[in-house]
C-alpha cells in the first residue's frame, strides 16, 4: 500500500513539474522566433516592393511562353493522332486483304454457314 501512495504522488509531482519546464521552454522559444520574424519583416518589405515589378514582368513573361508551348504540344498532339490515323486505315486494308474483302456481316454470315 506504501508503494502506490508514493507512485501517486510522484506522478503528479513529475507531472507539474514537466509541465513547468515544458511551459518555459516553449516560451522562450517562441521570443525567439518572434524576435526574429520582427527583425526580418523590414528587409521583406523592401524586397517585396523591389520584386513586385519585376514580378509582374515575370508573370507576363511566363504567360507568353506557356502560350507558346501549349501550341507546340497541340500541334504534336495532331500530328500524332494523324499517325495514328494513318496506321489504324493500313491495318484496316491489310485486314481487308486477309479476309478476302468480305464486310464483317458477311463474314459472319458464311462463319454461320460453316459451322452448320
Amino acid at each position: 500500500m506504501n508503494q502506490r501512495d508514493g507512485f501517486t504522488g510522484g506522478f503528479i509531482a513529475g507531472t507539474v513539474v514537466g509541465g513547468v519546464v515544458g511551459g518555459v521552454i516553449g516560451a522562450l522559444l517562441a521570443s525567439r522566433t518572434l524576435n526574429e520574424e520582427a527583425d526580418a519583416e523590414p528587409k521583406r518589405k523592401a524586397s517585396l516592393t523591389d520584386n513586385n515589378t519585376s514580378r509582374a514582368k515575370r508573370r507576363q513573361m511566363k504567360a507568353a511562353s506557356s502560350e507558346q508551348t501549349i501550341e507546340v504540344a497541340r500541334r504534336s498532339l495532331e500530328d500524332k493522332i494523324a499517325q495514328l490515323n494513318e496506321t489504324i486505315d493500313e491495318v484496316r486494308l491489310s485486314l481487308g486483304n486477309v479476309n478476302g474483302d468480305r464486310s464483317p456481316s458477311n463474314a459472319d454470315k458464311s462463319l454461320g454457314e460453316e459451322l452448320r
